[in-house]
């Protein structure tokens, strides 16, 4: 996973979760065949510290994994 220039515009509206998700950077689990998804271990406690009610909490975790999703398919589309 190696760093691009290129860069990218985010919606002030998604701020909080790229910035979230940046900070997973070293957290993916990996196997044989590469990443297979973030350390969900290591989110939880982020995403309590970060989001004061259930449904904040839940749609983060849901745009997270969104983000998740996206990042692997780009990561092994490269293989």
């Amino acid at each position: 996973m190696a760093a691009t220039d290129q860069s990218v515009e985010v919606w002030p509206e998604n701020w909080p979760t790229f910035a979230l998700f940046a900070q997973l950077g070293t957290q993916w689990a990996a196997g044989m065949g590469g990443p297979t998804g973030l350390r969900y271990e290591a989110l939880y406690p982020l995403l309590d510290r970060r989001c004061p009610s259930d449904d904040e909490w839940q749609q983060t975790f849901d745009d997270v994994r969104t983000m998740e999703a996206a990042a692997l398919a780009a990561m092994r589309s490269k293989d």
